[in-house]
């Protein structure tokens, strides 16, 4: 009995840890949104999780090498859309142009790869959620 309570213990703290920090991570990315300048092409928060991906060229997001410049690249936050009934189903929108890499301050380079890696934690709560719900919404193969 007291494993099985230790368990459901352990993971509504772990529930409850990953919500604090969604909670946190949501009000750190609003925030940014605006210091990058995001804010000037998407006027809504809330609107950039509409997109598919947000993306970033000329610094790196693999965790090996977080925020490594690419020399010779250009700093700039891509949004992806797509478009299923488009002939060309995927297009690339730049939301913020930061210019050569090596120019940019690497406060501010640090902030924007923030702003990406806070904006993928959050749309993978809200893909989560979205599976969650069609899941719910099919029912179970057991029943």
């Amino acid at each position: 009995m007291s494993s099985a309570l230790d368990r459901l213990k352990n993971l509504t703290n772990k529930i409850s840890s990953y919500e604090l920090a969604r909670k946190t991570n949501r009000a750190e990315l609003k925030k940014l949104f605006s210091e990058i300048g995001i804010d000037k092409k998407v006027k809504n928060f809330e609107d950039i999780f509409l997109f598919k991906a947000i993306n970033l060229s000329g610094a790196s997001l693999l965790e090996e090498n977080l925020g490594e410049i690419k020399k010779g690249k250009y700093l700039q936050v891509l949004a992806i859309s797509y478009d299923k009934t488009a002939k060309v189903k995927s297009k690339n929108t730049s939301l913020a142009y930061f210019g050569r890499v090596e120019n940019v301050d690497t406060f501010l380079k640090d902030k924007i790869v923030q702003f990406i890696i806070r904006y993928r934690f959050e749309k993978s709560f809200i893909t989560l959620e979205h599976y969650h719900g069609m899941i719910t919404e099919i029912g179970s193969s057991s029943e």
